[in-house]
């Protein structure tokens, strides 16, 4: 049991400026003290979150969050961004996950006459791949996240360099976002796979250790970051841009 009396601040993990507020703090205080003395369902189930979504890309890891955190809260919205440029093998573990868990499954769709506009060819991706993440990823998810006030991600630190100070707790724009999984370890989310006898992604055995669209993903090597399948013909390229971090803006004029 924690000791209230010897905590005097909560710690900050990390935090970028701009990052923190009395309502993170107080729910770090309250849920995350210290790696001790983690509370995520407590946190997960605290009504200052709000409206709550979980969003999960079905990718390599992704059965593991969307078991732990759906055992505790089963109707939890799972947001989906379908792009239509996802392996066929990720739609099928998308299908047979929702079956297994009995996700309340929303899949999230970019606008159909946007991308007929500015991809017309589908070489968008080869062209210009953070416009083709903001038209079929960033933009999606921005409309779908409207209607909630936090949301769930399952990033973690050893996933690489660009995400080895993530918090467990912070903002992206205006949303709260919770990190349930951000300490755990490789051989944590191998053992919890193994101990819920939890199907893994097909592409994961052919060498896929991280999973986004099929045009710009590939296998990892061995001695490679896990991510560094992802976008591998452009080095200055890491993330989709769906994590805005805590001052993230963007305008977007909606179409007549």
């Amino acid at each position: 049991m924690r000791d209230e009396g010897t905590l005097k601040q909560p710690p900050r993990l990390e935090w970028p400026a701009g990052g923190s507020d009395p309502v993170l703090e107080s729910l770090q205080l309250t849920y995350l003290p210290d790696l001790d003395h983690v509370n995520m369902e407590g946190l997960l189930g605290d009504p200052r979150l709000g409206r709550v979504a979980l969003v999960s890309s079905f990718g390599a890891e992704s059965v593991v969050l969307l078991h732990y955190v759906t055992r505790f809260f089963p109707d939890m919205p799972v947001l989906f961004i379908e792009t239509g440029c996802h392996f066929p093998e990720t739609l099928a573990y998308r299908d047979l996950l929702t079956a297994r868990l009995g996700l309340n499954l929303v899949n999230v769709r970019p606008e159909a006459a946007l991308i007929a506009e500015e991809d017309p060819d589908g070489t968008l991706h080869a062209r210009d791949p953070n416009m083709c993440c903001t038209l079929r990823k960033t933009f999606p998810l921005a409309d779908a996240l409207a209607g909630y006030d936090a949301w769930i991600s399952g990033r973690k630190r050893y996933q690489g360099l660009t995400r080895a100070a993530l918090p467990a707790l912070e903002r992206d724009g205006s949303h709260i976002k919770v990190n349930p999984l951000v300490f755990w370890s490789p051989d944590q989310i191998a053992a919890y796979v193994e101990r819920h006898a939890l199907p893994r992604h097909p592409l994961v055995d052919r060498g896929y250790a991280s999973i986004g669209c099929a045009p710009c993903t590939r296998p990892v090597k061995p001695g490679e970051d896990l991510r560094a399948g992802r976008w591998a013909d452009n080095p200055d390229k890491t993330e989709c841009g769906i994590h805005l971090g805590p001052d993230g803006r963007f305008a977007r004029a909606k179409r007549r």
